[in-house]
């Protein structure tokens, strides 16, 4: 195309999407909504408000998964769980119609080790179990904690591997971790560009080679959920939401 073409042709348009509505994927499992036990909801309004901010998007359950992380939010499945019923009570009470559970979102350390031996672990789904490794670098126990989770009965889903940018030029670690089956669970506002261009790279790029099994929100206040406008037409979320990978609205009735 000669220059003067190039300067006065149209520019492409792009092809238009209807915002999706997550009532194909109906359960979220990962968000921050047990008031004032972490960094998520701050009280019982917040968590309420962001509770039915997800339901208009199309969640019918949810299992909320607040940090266990010694360091800085040194839960217990005691704290989390009679949370959980105060919420419940709340919702009941305002008769706002989801199902409602919770579980947590671990921090692999020698805490959540300790935990594992001690078979003191919430799982959702049945026995899945949701993790998170360190933003600054891959723990040296990695594949052993994994193992350990395997051998003791449960499924391990690791949370937001997006964002581990210490993997990001090492593609061949997804697939390594899929092949030991462990699920991958992406984060809905990866691809809106919150954490960077190159997590929303990366995010794409791991719908594109089909090995996510789950999509969560990740949930933990109102400038999470005021993304969903960015990210409701986004390309890739329709791709993976209509690819069949998702293990998410399987788990709705488990």
């Amino acid at each position: 195309m000669s220059f003067f073409k190039k300067l006065f042709s149209s520019p492409k348009k792009e092809i238009e999407i209807e915002p999706i509505n997550m009532s194909a994927v109906a359960l979220d499992m990962h968000s921050h909504l047990i008031p004032g036990i972490d960094d998520g909801a701050k009280d019982m309004e917040d968590a309420i408000h962001l509770i039915e901010q997800l339901v208009g998007f199309g969640y019918r359950y949810i299992i909320t998964t607040p940090h266990i992380y010694r360091e800085l939010y040194p839960n217990t499945a005691k704290i989390i769980l009679e949370g959980r019923d105060h919420v419940r009570e709340e919702l009941k009470k305002r008769n706002i119609s989801v199902q409602f559970d919770a579980a947590a979102e671990y921090f692999l350390d020698e805490h959540f080790m300790d935990l594992l031996k001690a078979n003191e672990i919430l799982t959702w789904g049945g026995n899945h179990v949701l993790y998170e490794l360190s933003f600054d670098s891959e723990p040296y126990y990695f594949k052993t904690a994994t193992f350990q989770m395997q051998l003791a009965g449960y499924q391990p889903v690791l949370a937001h591997p997006e964002r581990y940018l210490y993997w990001h030029d090492k593609f061949s670690n997804y697939e390594s971790v899929v092949e030991k089956d462990i699920l991958l669970q992406l984060n809905i506002n990866s691809l809106s560009g919150q954490y960077g261009p190159m997590v929303k790279k990366m995010s794409e790029k791991l719908i594109d080679a089909g090995l996510i099994s789950f999509l969560g929100t990740d949930t933990h206040h109102m400038g999470h959920v005021h993304l969903w406008n960015t990210v409701s037409k986004n390309p890739h979320l329709k791709k993976l939401v209509e690819s069949g990978n998702l293990k998410n609205p399987g788990l709705v009735n488990h």
